[in-house]
């Protein structure tokens, strides 16, 4: 049996309840991995939702699946992620929540990564989270129990791994920037982040996956990871801001 499949069945399959029927949410780097995992079980619980991606191909397909509102954006882009939301908040009569997952990783020790690779990666991945939540903000405000989720890493809970500064660094920030924004959003807006270990997407390709210092000895399916970015977006996570949710299978025990 190999490490990702130790420990039964690793999707949640409980049947989608409509948790989400009226909501209206802007998702980012909904063409693949955590981020459409994300959009098709919002979809299925009722959700309106505005998917933003630079893959158009992907993007059509989510869109296609789900019958979201699919927006071509580079996150990096201020102008492009202002006009995508707005024509996403037309398109769904406003905006009550966002789930921030558009993100690139880097690999190689410090000697090697120069420092507009660093630039990049804390731009695309901390920056554009900054972005997004300011374009999505007007329609938050006028909302009543919007919710922001960014998606960050264990690493940016406990950097305990070589070669990876600008990726940990970028992710730290984003645990921080979420507690900054639900500290001043508050009690209109809550804001949490969801911290993910190692998961089979994409993003892990090349990333020498290791996950021997796992509890639960396997990567996440990217259902697991929505699973949890569903709850803090619905009612039942009502009492919770500010939060940094370890979904890691155990990698360190925060």
């Amino acid at each position: 049996m190999s490490a990702h499949t130790v420990g039964g069945p690793s999707a949640p399959s409980s049947p989608a309840t409509r948790r989400l029927t009226g909501r209206r949410v802007v998702i980012t780097g909904a063409a693949s991995g955590i981020a459409r995992a994300t959009a098709a079980l919002f979809a299925a619980e009722g959700a309106a939702l505005a998917l933003l991606d630079r893959d158009a191909a992907g993007l059509a397909t989510i869109a296609e699946e789900t019958g979201g509102h699919p927006y071509e954006v580079d996150v990096t882009d201020e102008g492009s992620v202002a006009r995508a939301v707005g024509d996403g908040a037309r398109a769904m009569d406003g905006i009550d929540g966002v789930v921030n997952v558009a993100g690139v990783h880097l690999l190689g020790p410090v000697s090697k990564v120069g420092t507009s690779e660093f630039r990049r990666v804390v731009e695309v991945n901390l920056t554009a989270t900054y972005t997004v939540v300011r374009a999505c903000l007007p329609w938050l405000s006028e909302a009543e129990a919007s919710t922001i989720v960014n998606v960050s890493s264990g690493a940016g809970l406990l950097s305990n791994s070589p070669n990876v500064t600008a990726y940990a660094a970028s992710k730290g920030g984003v645990v921080s920037l979420t507690r900054a924004l639900a500290a001043e959003l508050a009690p209109t807006i809550r804001v949490n982040s969801v911290c993910p270990g190692l998961v089979d997407t994409p993003l892990a390709v090349g990333s020498g996956a290791n996950v021997t210092n796992y509890a639960l000895k396997r990567m996440a399916e990217p259902a697991e990871i929505a699973a949890a970015i569903l709850f803090l977006t619905c009612p039942e996570s009502s009492y919770v801001t500010g939060s940094a949710l370890a979904v890691d299978g155990g990698r360190t025990f925060h």
